[in-house]
């Protein structure tokens, strides 16, 4: 008779609304940001929108920030800044704001008036050296330290966080009255795209149950993948991105374009070439790295995909590193598995990577640079040379054996041997069955 098995029961995971926010003398929540910097923030807009002047929107490449763009582009014509002042700065592949051809880029452009989203934020000199410029800064990922002399708005210290798209979004939907309905699809992509299709919207978070009335969930989440496609392609197609999601005013619209169409089916398929990269584990079994080689910007993907997957007690990260995306480089990503995310206390990646890096003697940390361990707690990763990144990997004992705990008996010969003849019944072929 053939012996049954049961699965293990996965834990249940809390929603990500199911947090308490933190609170004002009155009570009231603190949410998505500080009402001072997010009035700071509203108060800029309409001044570049009277003025007149140039004004320079530099959102990141994925879904969440590309949408924040979009609506802040919306929200200035509303208030009356006329189309052909209004310019967008798109980095360039494996780059970031700080780099000096991108500052170089943006000055260039001569604008008066910078709006940075999503960009994460490191201590930096101005956005752009020009005195005249007035930058400001609206993001979610964390950090303490911005570049000089420009105004902040930061959902980062306030949970549950707000992504970049529905901070904007709530900055930007008091100004004008066709806003929160024309932009609320908008907010849904971006933080959809950063936060998952299972997020409840419960509050702080937004009522959006008549947005979904009108846009179903499915094209949303249909439109999500359609967005983020281009940039992880090798071309890092991102204008194209770009200008379906400024061109459109219904997720659906989005749904037929070609080009985002055919970007999709590229990353679909290299991310099945590349998925079922088998794991190696650290020795203590708290962390698993997956490692691939393709130009594709596919390795968040791999590791949110293999952190639902993967079940043990021990584990608490996966990560996905990719040595083909940037010559001498790695590109790694690093998601919270999802059986450790009801842990207490809860599991921070940027601290463990960090943690990791301080048990160097020989500095390490420098030569990881600053692109490393950046992002959230539960979705970190870094850009970081070939050769630093493998130094990590030892200091985390990655493929090392388990150590033998103090006081553990050798095991039986015979309980060995059978271990060693019996077939794997953990392959990656149980994980990613096709159907």
């Amino acid at each position: 008779m053939k012996r049954t098995t049961t699965a293990k029961p996965r834990p249940k995971v809390p929603d990500y609304c199911d947090v308490e926010p933190k609170r004002n003398e009155n009570g009231k929540p603190i949410w998505p940001a500080p009402e001072e910097a997010m009035e700071k923030a509203r108060a800029l807009i309409k001044e570049c929108a009277a003025s007149g002047k140039k004004a320079l929107i530099v959102p990141d490449k994925d879904a969440d920030g590309l949408s924040s763009g979009v609506t802040l582009y919306r929200t200035l014509t509303a208030l009356g800044l006329d189309k052909s002042l209004i310019d967008v700065h798109l980095v360039q592949k494996g780059s970031n704001i700080h780099v000096q051809s991108e500052r170089e880029a943006m000055s260039a452009k001569n604008p008066s008036y910078i709006f940075v989203l999503d960009q994460g934020s490191v201590a930096a000199p101005p956005v752009i050296d020009s005195l005249d410029t007035k930058s400001i800064i609206i993001d979610h990922h964390l950090s303490d330290l911005f570049p000089e002399r420009a105004e902040v708005v930061s959902a980062c210290h306030y949970p549950p966080v707000a992504t970049t798209s529905l901070l904007t979004y709530e900055i930007c939907k008091t100004l004008d009255d066709g806003i929160e309905s024309s932009c609320a699809y908008l907010a849904c992509i971006g933080t959809h795209g950063d936060l998952g299709n299972t997020l409840k919207w419960q509050p702080p978070f937004p009522d959006m149950k008549e947005a979904f009335k009108i846009h179903t969930k499915k094209s949303i989440n249909d439109a999500v993948s359609l967005v983020n496609a281009p940039r992880r392609t090798s071309k890092y197609d991102v204008i194209t991105a770009w200008t379906a999601l400024l061109d459109s005013t219904d997720p659906k619209d989005l749904l037929s374009n070609g080009r985002l169409q055919g970007a999709r089916a590229e990353i679909n398929e290299e991310v099945e070439i590349n998925t079922h990269t088998p794991p190696k584990f650290s020795a203590d079994g708290r962390i698993a790295v997956l490692r691939i080689n393709t130009p594709a910007q596919v390795h968040p993907v791999i590791a949110t995909r293999w952190a639902g997957y993967l079940n043990s007690k021990a584990l608490e990260i996966v990560v996905c590193a990719n040595s083909g995306y940037l010559h001498g480089m790695i590109n790694f990503s690093c998601r919270v598995a999802r059986c450790a995310r009801s842990r207490d206390p809860p599991v921070n990646i940027i601290e463990s990577l960090k943690a990791a890096a301080d048990l160097s003697t020989d500095g390490l940390k420098g030569r990881l640079g600053e692109s490393f361990a950046r992002g959230h707690k539960e979705a970190s990763g870094g850009v970081v040379p070939a050769e630093a990144f493998e130094e990590l990997m030892q200091l985390l004992k990655i493929g090392e054996k388990p150590e033998k705990k103090d006081g553990e008996d050798e095991p039986k010969s015979k309980k060995l041997k059978t271990v060693e003849k019996s077939p794997q019944k953990n392959t990656i072929g149980n994980y990613f069955r096709k159907t």
